[in-house]
């Protein structure tokens, strides 16, 4: 039953990390592209949680953990750099 739902889950996330990379590319505007970036991280800190319970390891935990890190600040300096021209004061 459980590698139903891991299959189910692996398509669904493969679903949404397509849809976000096509709002990444076409997106109307900047805002809209940091906001799908981010979505992408969280997608693949998703996929790789997943591929951590798939294989019973915790290595893919701690490789979601820094890029679940990575992309917080990477989303927070794209956003500070929209609103002010500038990351650092």
């Amino acid at each position: 039953m459980l590698d139903i739902s891991i299959k189910i889950v692996f398509a669904a996330i493969a679903v949404s990390m397509v849809l976000t990379l096509y709002r990444l590319i076409k997106g109307p505007s900047v805002p809209d592209r940091i906001l799908a970036l981010d979505t992408l991280y969280v997608n693949v800190v998703a996929l790789l949680v997943m591929l951590g319970i798939q294989d019973r390891t915790s290595i893919y935990f701690e490789a979601a953990l820094l890029i679940a890190l990575m992309g917080f600040v990477g989303t927070v300096a794209l956003s500070r750099y929209l609103a002010r021209g500038d990351v650092m004061d």
